[in-house]
């Protein structure tokens, strides 16, 4: 979007100086005086036009707060823009009054581009009044030169016309640049703060859990220093009492490493289809899990890796492709001998074109960590993964888990407790 409003705005001026400078090439084949006025107004459009560039881009750079206002640059551009209306004058007092339309586009031919440079770099009210000064200068000029009414009236009046114009179109586009930089500025501080509020809640969990407990210690342990010192018995007491909340405490930070690091099987495919669709990819979740009598939901140990499965082939996706759509599946399976398994399945374009291999056979130069460490987590669950290019750049991750041995576990784990 800059891109297309920055050169936009730059090709703009040259543009109009071709579309109105059509005539000239004619002219060009008398030596009158007339002739030579009109080449000259040309000449000092093309400066203005070579000019409003870099007015342009110091006007967005001051607009951003990043550079002054160049003066020198302003007072130059003002300067052509004089020069161009004298010579139109003088060329409308030496063609006479039958030169009043190539005087009309010349005037438009030399403000335009000084119109489209200034609003960026001047006031609203600095602007209005330097555009009613030219408008006015011409209508003085246009008086002394004798010229027709029409002309002396329309002329500035489209000098007016034509700055409001600029104005609103210019300050409108870099508007909208603004809002967009606004909103990339914002995303940035929103994953920053989204990490300081992980941060913060993982640092208030570890002091709901370490506090006390450490408090508890340092008292117990001041105690049991004073005991020893006495000589008393009761020290050897307050020391165990030591040991035994210290390892409370490490199982405590365990359970929460442990649940900091679980993955969740739901959150990461609603991760996975807001971070692809905002990369500009269409993610597709099919969640094909039935939701009556025991396959109401999947054990907590496979969803945890299929969690990972997810998190691990979105990342792949956003590094090593460029895709313009992914789909996720996940669904129920069947082996050879008849037992259910949980079946994931991620699949994208944007891959570029190799050779298929064979399931189950490395490919070359894919044998990455992430893939490898996903295989590690699938082995003690007795899954499997599988991964490999398709046709047409397509890109296939499947993970296979067996789902009879983990409830038979879980079902045994019940009736354990149940009897203790």
């Amino acid at each position: 979007m800059e891109l297309f409003t920055r050169w936009t705005l730059y090709a703009l001026p040259w543009i109009m100086l071709l579309a109105m400078a059509g005539p000239l090439p004619d002219r060009l084949r008398s030596e009158a005086p007339a002739n030579w006025l009109a080449w000259g107004q040309f000449g000092l459009a093309v400066v203005q036009n070579v000019l409003a560039i870099p007015l342009l881009r110091r006007g967005i750079e001051h607009r951003r707060g990043e550079r002054a206002a160049p003066r020198g640059l302003l007072a130059l551009a003002g300067a052509m823009v004089a020069a161009g209306q004298c010579a139109g004058v003088a060329l409308l007092i030496v063609d006479g009054a039958s030169e009043g339309s190539a005087f009309m586009s010349a005037a438009t031919m030399n403000t335009l581009p000084f119109s489209l440079s200034c609003p960026l770099l001047l006031s609203v009210r600095a602007f209005t009044l330097v555009h009613a000064g030219i408008a006015a200068a011409t209508l003085t000029a246009l008086s002394v030169a004798q010229a027709s009414v029409f002309l002396s009236v329309s002329s500035p009046l489209a000098v007016l016309l034509m700055a409001a114009l600029s104005a609103f179109s210019v300050r409108s586009s870099i508007w909208i640049l603004e809002v967009m930089w606004e909103l990339d500025a914002s995303r940035e501080v929103q994953a920053r703060l989204a990490v300081a509020e992980e941060r913060l809640r993982f640092g208030r969990d570890l002091h709901d859990v370490m506090g006390r407990n450490l408090t508890v210690i340092a008292l117990k342990s001041e105690l049991a220093v004073q005991l020893a010192r006495r000589g008393r018995p009761e020290a050897a007491e307050q020391m165990v009492e030591v040991q035994r909340i210290a390892q409370e405490s490490q199982e405590e930070i365990r359970d929460v490493v442990r649940g900091y690091r679980e993955a969740d099987l739901q959150v990461e495919l609603a991760g996975a289809r807001s971070v692809l669709r905002a990369a500009r990819v269409d993610c597709h979740i099919d969640y094909r899990i039935p939701d009556d009598g025991a396959d109401a939901e999947l054990p907590p140990a496979v969803r945890s890796a299929l969690a990972w499965v997810v998190r691990e082939g979105t990342t792949n996706v956003l590094r090593h492709a460029e895709a313009a759509r992914c789909t996720v599946r996940v669904g129920m399976g069947r082996t050879t001998d008849g037992g259910r398994t949980a079946v994931l399945v991620m699949e994208n374009d944007g891959v570029p074109e190799v050779e298929p291999r064979v399931p189950g056979t490395s490919a070359p130069g894919t044998s990455g960590n992430g893939l490898k460490g996903l295989r590690e987590r699938l082995v003690p669950l007795g899954g499997t993964l599988w991964s490999a290019p398709g046709e047409g750049g397509t890109y296939r991750l499947r993970a296979e888990l067996p789902l009879t041995e983990h409830e038979e576990r879980e079902a045994r784990e019940t009736s354990e407790g149940v009897g203790v």
